[in-house]
């Protein structure tokens, strides 16, 4: 079960994603699931298209199983999705 404390180590595909803000202002307010993921893409699949959203310039809001939800700026999440808890933990253990 995804929650706030393993987002960030969890695999993206699957869960569902609301762009809550991003520098391409067309993106900002689409929801979706995510069905694909490069280090510095999500692919969301909306009711219309597949949508290619760029991680660096964009804030997500996942929504958990819990019914909760978790904003993480896309910055935070650039990384291969393999790698992505190796470099989240070293990224929280140097900000402490």
């Amino acid at each position: 079960m995804i929650n706030r404390k393993n987002l960030l180590y969890s695999t993206f595909i699957g869960l569902e994603v609301e762009i809550i803000r991003s520098s391409q202002r067309g993106l900002e307010g689409l929801k979706g699931t995510i069905v694909d993921e490069t280090k510095n893409l999500l692919v969301i699949e909306t009711k219309e298209k597949e949508v290619k959203v760029p991680k660096v310039s964009s804030t997500f809001r996942f929504f958990l199983d819990s019914g909760g939800h978790v904003d993480v700026e896309g910055s935070r999440i650039t990384f291969r999705p393999h790698e992505r808890p190796k470099k989240v933990q070293e990224t929280a253990k140097s900000s402490s």
